[in-house]
């Protein structure tokens, strides 16, 4: 823990961001999520920090340090300092003055208490000086030791302030949490449920989705379902033993986890459920795309053949994906022979290119139009029932066809 600490602290970067804003009148100290990742041993990608000074001294500061301010949200205190091209971002501490439930109007302050107290979860309102001390004013520390997470003070007040709030709370239960959830902060959730109706569709989906990434996805589905908030927000039914299912089947297989792939776990019983998720969660054409594809019938795990022809169609992503809901649906072993071989069919074959094109058709007198692409979809159908041949004669396949 205290190891990598110290490796944050070595971090060049950041000693040159120290040196440019720390002292003469004012102090910066890391903040948040990078103090909770280097007290639970992982040295964290994003370091954010908080400051005493105010942003135009922060921009001040930078600028005669030789490095680059960029004001990418100076109307709330944060001012983002590039520095050797790694970017910072630095916020004047801060007090809530008005709050509705999605944005808050802030007062810009000198009080660290009174900013770790206006955060979501105790483990989140830490302070790391550059001399290596935690400025714990909330019990965050106590928190982390026991992988519990808690509002930092009134669960319902907190929430109130920003109703994401809500699933921001089951996707740190998930990824940092042993044991039950918090009664005050689950309680509160429930009571306060009808806020996420007034969200954005995209701040949903990305919670969802970093909560289905978590180790503890499975459990804090169960919750979410539970409680109707899986329902609120998604307008569908939990699958939540097909989503243990494969999560368990992940853990023995020692696979990362694939959020889409376990969305489509937890929420598709018919291909229409793929549409009503990318229009509830406002998802990405490639992950909507992807949900579509694994929305298709059940996966047929008996022959090598066939495992090559939907190989062929999907591609080997897709084809991943439903090869893993096809196992878990079929209740087989994870040690099962047949479908360990399937799954690692893409590693020992890979699927070959339509060989023939329109200008080979125009060459056999097919003129372009209708014909001639139901004519190469029909001479495709021949060349995958036959095996994917290398040496299929298509000029007398075209004959045969047009009869």
């Amino acid at each position: 823990m205290m190891g990598a600490i110290r490796q944050v602290l070595a971090e060049r970067h950041l000693a040159r961001l120290f040196e440019a804003l720390d002292g003469q009148g004012e102090e910066i100290r890391i903040a948040g999520g990078a103090v909770r990742d280097a007290l639970l041993g992982t040295v964290p990608d994003e370091i954010d920090l908080a400051t005493t000074a105010l942003p135009d001294e922060i921009v001040r500061r930078a600028e005669a340090a030789g490095l680059k301010p960029v004001p990418t949200g100076i109307e709330h205190g944060t001012v983002t300092v590039v520095v050797d091209g790694r970017p910072f971002e630095v916020t004047t501490l801060r007090r809530d003055v008005e709050t509705d439930g999605r944005h808050a109007v802030v007062a810009f302050g000198r009080d660290w208490e009174e900013d770790a107290k206006r955060r979501d979860f105790t483990i989140n309102g830490l302070f790391l000086d550059r001399e290596g001390q935690v400025h714990d004013f909330i019990g965050g520390k106590s928190d982390i030791e026991a992988r519990r997470i808690r509002f930092i003070g009134d669960a319902t007040t907190r929430i109130r302030e920003d109703y994401l709030r809500i699933l921001r709370f089951f996707r740190f239960f998930a990824r940092y949490a042993d044991g039950d959830p918090d009664e005050e902060a689950l309680h509160a959730a429930i009571a306060e449920r009808e806020g996420l109706l007034n969200l954005s569709r995209e701040r949903i989906r990305v919670e969802l989705l970093k909560t289905l990434a978590a180790r503890r996805a499975a459990d804090a589905f169960d919750i979410l379902s539970e409680t109707g908030l899986f329902g609120l927000v998604t307008g569908g039914i939990a699958r939540l033993s097909r989503l243990r299912r494969l999560w368990e089947l992940e853990q023995i297989l020692g696979r990362r986890p694939d959020p889409v792939l376990r969305l489509a776990a937890v929420g598709l019983f018919v291909e229409d459920d793929a549409e009503r998720l990318r229009e509830r969660l406002r998802l990405s054409n490639e992950e909507a795309g992807r949900l579509r594809a694994l929305a298709g019938p059940p996966f047929d795990a008996s022959g090598e053949a066939s495992s090559k022809v939907l190989l062929y169609r999907l591609g080997a992503p897709t084809y991943d994906g439903r090869v893993m809901l096809g196992w878990i649906d079929a209740g087989a072993s994870p040690m099962d022979f047949a479908w360990r071989d399937r799954l690692t069919l893409p590693e020992r074959w890979t699927a070959p290119r339509f060989p023939i094109g329109g200008t080979d058709l125009s060459r056999w007198g097919v003129d372009k139009g209708p014909e001639m692409g139901s004519l190469l979809k029909a001479l495709e159908e021949r060349w995958i029932a036959a095996g994917f041949p290398d040496d299929m004669d298509f000029g007398a396949e075209l004959a045969r066809i047009r009869g």
